[in-house]
């Protein structure tokens, strides 16, 4: 196949995607920036003065950095597996099946398609923390780097829970019972200095903790736990749900029926 026509096929999803992205702002950008502004009132504002510092920060600063990738985090995962099901539901999924396109032209088509949602959300969400606190970012590469393989990361993840659900209810289940309480116990709102030995422990199995602490070193330079970890930890999720992912389009697992 040439590279032209590998272009043009991942042009037009990623065209595609965020077309429908920008056609119900009103659903995929505002809301997000709704419930963080709220966040940003009661554990900052209201909260937060009776917490003091955390870090060396304002606890309204220290949660910043939480509470964007949180954002980015739920936006990714969301918008690929509403996205891409949506397609198996619509049927319209087999119409890219059987085009020439290589299954991982699709796979990075819809991903990039839900890093767009996740960064437009998670820059929105920064807009509306500046209207709180400053903000000084420290170390600028490392807060993108960290943010855009986060977002890389969940979108994959989006894409294995899109090919195994039969119907809506089965996109609902990971989101609330598995993501949530990860992103809520991943240090987002806290350090996990704060907990006991037995449940620092704990944390250190959450992969989201990384992703927070990378993200939060980048912007304040403060950090639960090491670069090196954090890198590895996003690095590695990210290598094996990619071929998870493509794996699963090549054989076509809930696809075809």
């Amino acid at each position: 196949m040439s590279s032209n026509l590998v272009w043009v096929g991942y042009v037009t999803i990623v065209r595609k995607e965020i077309t429908r992205i920008l056609r119900i702002w009103g659903q995929t950008i505002v809301p997000p920036a709704i419930t963080m502004t709220l966040y940003f009132i009661i554990f900052g504002e209201l909260i937060g003065r009776r917490i003091g510092e955390m870090g060396g920060f304002s606890y309204m600063q220290y949660i910043v950095p939480g509470l964007v990738i949180m954002s980015v985090i739920t936006n990714s995962y969301g918008n690929m597996v509403s996205s891409f099901f949506g397609a198996k539901f619509g049927k319209h999924i087999e119409e890219l099946l059987i085009s020439p396109l290589p299954n991982w032209v699709i796979l990075a088509g819809y991903v990039t398609g839900a890093l767009a949602r996740g960064l437009m959300v998670g820059a929105v969400v920064l807009v509306v923390s500046l209207l709180f606190t400053p903000i000084e970012v420290q170390h600028p590469l490392i807060m993108l780097s960290v943010l855009l393989l986060t977002a890389v990361v969940f979108a994959l993840a989006g894409m294995v829970n899109a090919i195994f659900a039969q119907k809506f209810d089965d996109i609902a289940i990971i989101p609330t019972f598995v993501l949530a309480p990860l992103t809520y116990l991943g240090g987002v709102f806290y350090s996990i200095a704060l907990l006991p030995e037995f449940w620092q422990k704990v944390s250190v199995v959450n992969p989201i903790l990384y992703m927070v602490n990378g993200f939060r070193y980048g912007m304040l330079g403060v950090s639960d736990v090491s670069l090196a970890m954090t890198y590895g930890v996003i690095l590695i999720a990210g290598g094996i749900l990619f071929f998870t992912c493509l794996f699963l389009l090549n054989r076509g697992t809930g696809l075809r029926t």
